[in-house]
C-alpha cells in the first residue's frame, strides 16, 4: 500500500480568531495520517516504540495553498515517496470537502534504535508487509 486516506472535521478549538487552522495545527494532521497509514499496513505505532523503535521527524516542509475554516470535512492523504532505508519519506495532500487542494506537504522520519539511540535501517517486517 503505498497510500492512505484519513478524513476528519477541523475542530473549533484547532482555530484562531478568523475561525481558521492554526499553521501549528497541520504537523498534527500529518502525524494522523502517519500513524493511520501504519495502522492501515498492520503496524502499530505503539508496538513499534515497544519494540524499541523510534520514528522522530527530522524534516518537515509544508506549502499552503488555501485556509482550512472551522467545521470543514478536510481529507489527509498520505503517500509513502520511496522505498524506506535508515529514513522513511511521505508527501502528503490536505484536501477539502470540495476536493480543493488546502496544503501540500513532506516528512522525513528517520528509524531510531531507542535503546542506543543511533539510527537504524528500516525493519524487515515493515518492508514485507510493504511487499519490499
Amino acid at each position: 500500500m503505498d497510500f492512505n486516506e484519513i478524513s476528519f472535521r477541523v475542530r473549533y478549538g484547532e482555530t484562531d480568531q478568523m475561525g481558521v487552522v492554526y499553521h501549528g495545527n497541520y504537523a498534527q494532521y500529518l502525524e494522523m495520517g502517519r500513524v493511520e497509514w501504519l495502522r492501515a499496513l498492520g503496524i502499530s505505532y505503539k508496538e513499534m516504540e515497544e519494540n524499541g523503535i523510534r520514528l522522530p521527524v527530522i524534516s518537515l516542509q509544508l506549502n499552503f495553498k488555501k485556509s482550512a475554516v472551522y467545521d470543514d470535512l478536510i481529507t489527509v492523504v498520505t503517500e509513502l515517496k520511496k522505498k524506506p532505508s535508515v529514513k522513511i519519506e511521505f508527501d502528503y495532500k490536505i484536501r477539502n470537502e470540495s476536493g480543493e487542494i488546502l496544503v501540500e506537504a513532506n516528512t522525513v522520519l528517520a528509524f531510531i534504535n531507542s535503546h542506543t539511540n543511533r539510527p537504524m535501517r528500516c525493519p524487515d517486517y515493515i518492508l514485507e508487509k510493504l511487499g519490499i
